[in-house]
Parts: structure tokens; sequence; C-alpha cells
């Protein structure tokens, strides 16, 4: 979060599974408009913060599998653990808060009393946060019990049941909400609290999030049965917290709109790409996002095979500019961009996509700006990425030109042999 050293525009916080993440959607649609939405208009000053049930490991998993971007926050394990930036940096602080009145293995010893409790994997079992499944109908009447013993053995808890079928046990102090609540007192003493916080949810656990006070909250429209009762019973008359009519990130995008928290057309949703023109004051980040889109368009056949494409963005690239290959191989970015014209359509048909996450720019000197980013490519199974550095500079009349692109392959990245199938 250091990155920013003014308060956020806007504050994200969305839970993963059914709400950042569509199950249903094989092409992962909604999830790329909300990451171009987020490149273009957010990632240089706003935080983007997930906030899921998963444990690191199940986290992992997910993000393997799905095209997510890098978040500034994850917060785990139903509110449980909260770290920072790429590598995951652990907040000790919310440990030590934590551990008041809790005591892992008096409830082990409890919960191993409930017959009717089915143990979750060894993955989600954490140093906050016990997991069962157990059956719809037994839930409330194991929760009455489970919670009156642990009291009488002096603990503190809170028992979480979500999904339908998963029982979750943590300290009183933790959840989802308290988690939020935690980071944003954390902000506010670092007088950077956000101007706006979005809270996103699809069930039950979600439901602490739209009760942090000041807070936006939108349930996603396939929110579970669980969540829409807690806000018909607690926050039906709260404007400020609303039901989605569209499903998962699609319905962050829509709360977005409605509560004017800022821009909410995505790039994907703008059909011609040399009509698709930057704002005034836009992030040059803003170009790299365009450009990239336009690449999966012409490569999925989407976009005509038009020389008037081509022509625009030659006459965006500067005379002498390079392109270096992430094998290391230098070319003239023109040469580049002429190549482009045999690849035309060459995916269509075929599960083809593109995105960039982590998109900053910086202005180096006057009229000179470098912007670094995530590239990521998806070609059937295969997922390649790389790390990517551009060199514009503004000129006068002509807007932003591309002087200089240079990729190296991402760590997984290396591993793959064929370097000949990465265009740019």
């Amino acid at each position: 979060m250091e990155r920013l050293t003014s308060p956020a525009r806007l504050m994200i916080v969305s839970d993963l599974d059914h709400t950042m993440v569509d199950h249903h959607d094989p092409e992962n649609l909604s999830l790329l408009r909300f990451n171009s939405l987020w490149e273009h208009a957010y990632r240089h000053d706003s935080l983007l913060v997930f906030s899921t049930g998963r444990s690191p490991t199940l986290y992992k998993e997910l993000r393997k599998e799905k095209p997510l971007l890098t978040p500034d926050v994850t917060i785990m394990s139903v509110g449980t653990e909260i770290t920072y930036g790429n590598s995951m940096v652990p907040d000790n602080g919310w440990v030590d808060t934590l551990n008041n009145k809790w005591d892992l293995g008096v409830v082990k010893e409890e919960t191993g009393n409930f017959s009717e409790l089915t143990l979750q994997a060894e993955t989600e079992q954490r140093p906050h946060k016990v997991s069962f499944y157990v059956d719809k109908s037994k839930a409330h009447e194991v929760t009455k019990e489970l919670s009156q013993r642990l009291e009488k053995r002096g603990l503190d808890v809170k028992i979480i049941y979500s999904g339908g079928m998963d029982l979750d046990i943590l300290p009183q102090g933790a959840g989802k909400g308290q988690a939020l609540a935690y980071l944003l007192k954390k902000l506010k003493s670092e007088g950077k609290l956000p101007v706006n916080t979005l809270a996103c949810g699809d069930s039950g656990n979600d439901a602490e999030l739209f009760s942090v006070p000041d807070v936006y909250g939108v349930m996603v429209s396939n929110a579970q049965e669980e969540l829409l009762k807690w806000h018909a019973e607690n926050a039906k008359d709260n404007p400020k917290v609303i039901h989605a009519k569209e499903r998962c990130a699609g319905g962050i995008i829509q709360a977005i709109g409605e509560f004017k928290l800022g821009p909410s057309l995505s790039p994907r949703d703008v059909s011609d790409f040399l009509e698709c023109k930057a704002d005034e004051n836009v992030n040059p980040g803003h170009e790299v996002v365009k450009f990239f889109l336009f690449y999966e368009r012409w490569r999925r056949g989407e976009v005509e095979n038009s020389e008037a494409y081509i022509a625009s963005l030659k006459a965006s690239c500067h005379p002498g500019g390079v392109f270096v290959h992430p094998s290391g191989a230098e070319k003239s970015l023109v040469d580049t961009i002429d190549e482009l014209r045999k690849y035309h359509g060459d995916k269509q048909g075929k599960k083809f996509r593109v995105w960039v996450d982590q998109v900053l720019a910086t202005e180096s000197a006057h009229g000179t700006w470098i912007v670094k980013l995530d590239k990521w490519e998806q070609s059937g199974e295969e997922r390649r990425g790389c790390t990517t550095t551009v060199k514009f500079t503004a000129k006068e009349g002509e807007g932003l030109v591309w002087e200089r692109v240079e990729q190296t392959w991402s760590e997984e990245s290396k591993l793959k042999k064929d370097d000949s199938s990465w265009i740019i």
C-alpha cells in the first residue's frame, strides 16, 4: 500500500468465489471486464482488496486457474489472515489481536464431540480458523450447542455458516467485517483513509462486510439465500447496500456506476478500437490496456482486418522505436506491428485471452513516461506471462508515442521452451 502517498480514491473489497470470480463463466468475461476497467481507471490511485474464505493454499490455486489481478491486500481464511502486496507479507498486529480468548486445542477437542461435523481438508485448517462441513438441516442446532460449550471453556468465538454447508469457527474478533474495520483503522492512522470503499459479496460470510460503517456494499445478482435473508432483516433500508442485476464482477462494475464512485465503462465494453479514446487526464497506462485488448481481438478475428488499424498503431510508434522480445531478440516496433497482419484471426474460435496486471506509470522526465506491467496470455490451457516495460514520450498534437517495449518472462513462463508463439 506504500505506493499510494495519499488516500485511495476507491478501495474495492471483494469476495472471490461467485463474486469476483464466476465459476459458470468459462471465458471469464465478467472478470476480464473488471480487470481492464481497474487497470485502465483505478490501479494508479486506488486499492484492490480480496477478502476470501479460502486458505492461502486454495487462494494460490485459484490464481493459477483464473485471470485474477494482483491485489494490494489479501484477506484470507474468513478474515483471519491479512497479507500485503505480491509477496503476501503477513500483518503481525492482526495476529496478536486474534490470539485474545482463543485456544485452537480446545476448539478441536470440543468439535470432536459432534458427529454432524465433517472436518474440511487439512489446508483449510488455519491457526485462527477451524473449518467443517455440516448438513443444512443440522447447522442451527450444532452452532447453538457448540457455541455454549466453547463459552463454558472460556473462549470467545464466532461461528459462521455459509454456502449452505461450510461451518467456520474463528476468534470473536475475526471475520471479514472485523478485518476490513481493522484495515480501515490502520489506513486512517496513516492519514490514508480511502475516499470511498465498496464491499462486494455473495454469501453469508460476506454479510459482515456490509455492516462496516460508511462502506458501500453490493450483493451480486447471484447472491445466496442466506445473504439475501440477512439483508432483508438488517439492511433493507440502507441505500448504501444494493442487490445488483448483474452476476459476479459484472455486478461490481454496476455498483461502481450506480454509486457514482468513478468510471464504470470497461474498455472491453467499447467495441471500436479507433473510437476508444483516452480521457484528457488519463494515466498513460490506458494506452497499454487499450493496445493489448486490441491485440486479443485482432488474433481472435473480432476486429476487421483493416489497414486503418495497422496504420493507427504504426502512427503511434516512434520511427526508431524498439521491441525487446522476452527471448532477448530486438526488432523495430514498426516491423513488429507490420507482422501483426499475418496473425489476424489465427485464434478465432479458440480459447485465447490477454490481460494486463499491475499497470503503473511514472513520469521519469517532463513528457516521458515509463509504464510497468505484467502481461498475460491464455491460449487453450497454457498460460504465459511476462514483465513489460513501456517507454512513452508525449508529443504535442500526437498524444503518447511508443518508444520502447521491453519484455522478460515471468518465473513460471521461463520453463516454457517455445518462444516463437509469443508475438508481443
